[in-house]
């Protein structure tokens, strides 16, 4: 994507409900620094979440290693186009565009942590195009940022049907759409997008050291799990088309699973943290280590498979979290994005609280200051035990890279490609 000198880039704000707003548009251009001060003011002093929604002309390839693609018929796509559709045009006819949401901070922070933890991604620019979407290209500083009229968006309003789809609530230059469904889809989405994203990496991880393991009964874990993904993608695809889930699907036999799995994770992570709980504080002989966290020292060991089995399960049961919301948002149509951050919230307390243990036990091991064993006999240190020392250190040091910290103040954004045939891809959360 390369937005060209001079082109004009439509953006909205949406919130979620009908709300005063201070009279902080207008209708002159924008710089990508203006509009990030905007979004700001907008998550300061109105009392909904308000986000906002760019259109830029795609001419780039997109990689889609990760994200999630719906159909034209479905109701993200439906939603987009049908607040779109009275825009002026702004890509060439028959092209792509790509759509992004940027969600302030403040209601960022009233989403589930869990569901919604944003990818970690190099610092961009305000205007900035992410990495994991184009190929080096950039969003042009001197790019103009229009808002779109309160007169256009009240006929998108129209053409949607109903308020409730993505109808018009403010006055004067103030356009703000009411787009509850759009942002409760775009926000489903893209929190599924993610953590199935973080699973594949996990399941790929496992595979790579039960190559030299060779130990069965951790690849029917695997393996098990793996089975899973099919009834899930299947699921996510019905659920966020307003379908009903059936048995035929097998979701209930994969939650069964998943579940086993969560039990199995926690039953480990409680012997990580006991045997945390007996090594001194300061220096950790390794012989030590060891004796309380078998395999630890060994790069293709059971403890590094089960770390990785863990945050497999973890991020699955987040996906089939993300599942019952949406159905359980969708009972509830007058008021989608409240009910679904409330359900996410409700649901996934046990879940973030397994992760955040977790998140604890793989940092304590990071920050370890590993020794080499100080008994009557170990007066003599060979070269293979210091290299072992040496290895085994930085492994775990290499543990903290595994744990996600993303900055809970950072706005959350959400890139939405459009094809040309209207059906949609959509990218995993970005922290920006």
């Amino acid at each position: 994507m390369s937005d060209t000198a001079g082109e004009v880039i439509p953006f909205w704000t949406l919130t979620t409900r009908d709300t005063d707003v201070p009279a902080v548009l207008n209708d002159d251009t924008m710089t990508p620094a203006r509009l990030e001060g905007l979004r700001s003011a907008l998550a300061a002093f109105a009392d909904a979440p308000i986000a906002t929604l760019e259109a830029h002309s795609l001419d780039g390839s997109v990689d889609r290693s990760s994200g999630l693609a719906l159909s034209a018929a479905s109701p993200l796509a439906q939603q987009l186009s049908s607040l779109v559709s009275r825009t002026p045009k702004v890509v060439t006819d028959g092209g792509e565009t790509l759509y992004r949401m940027v969600v302030p901070a403040k209601a960022a922070a009233q989403m589930s942590a869990g569901a919604l933890t944003p990818m970690a991604a190099k610092a961009a620019g305000s205007g900035g195009v992410h990495s994991a979407l184009m190929n080096g290209s950039k969003i042009a500083a001197h790019a103009s940022f229009v808002p779109v009229s309160a007169g256009k968006a009240a006929a998108a309003g129209a053409a949607a049907g109903s308020a409730g789809t993505a109808g018009l609530a403010a006055t004067g230059a103030a356009a703000l759409t009411v787009a509850a469904p759009l942002v409760l889809m775009a926000v489903a989405v893209a929190a599924s997008a993610h953590a199935d994203q973080k699973r594949q990496r996990a399941i790929e991880n496992i595979t790579a050291l039960l190559e030299k393991l060779h130990a069965e009964k951790l690849a029917d874990e695997q393996h098990e799990l793996q089975g899973c993904k099919s009834a899930i993608s299947k699921a996510t695809s019905i659920v966020l088309d307003q379908g009903r889930l059936g048995v035929s699907l097998g979701l209930d036999s994969a939650v069964n699973v998943i579940d086993t799995a969560v039990v199995r994770a926690d039953a480990r992570i409680i012997k990580w943290e006991e045997a945390l709980k007996s090594l001194d504080e300061g220096r950790v002989e390794l012989n030590k280590l060891v004796q309380e966290i078998p395999t630890i020292d060994d790069p293709s060991g059971e403890f590094y498979v089960h770390v990785q089995l863990a945050r497999t399960a973890i991020e699955m049961k987040r996906r089939t979290l993300v599942l019952q919301a949406v159905e359980h948002a969708q009972e509830d149509e007058d008021n989608p994005f409240e009910r679904f951050v409330q359900t996410l919230q409700n649901e996934e307390r046990e879940i973030d609280e397994l992760a955040n243990r977790l998140r604890t036990v793989l940092l304590r091991l990071s920050t370890l200051h590993l020794d080499r064993s100080h008994g009557t006999r170990d007066f003599m240190f060979s070269s293979g035990s210091v290299d072992k020392l040496l290895d085994t250190s930085r492994r775990l040091q290499g543990l903290g890279a595994l744990v996600d910290s993303p900055d809970a103040r950072a706005d959350v954004t959400i890139d939405i490609v459009q094809e040309k045939d209207g059906s949609v891809f959509v990218l995993p959360p970005v922290a920006s």
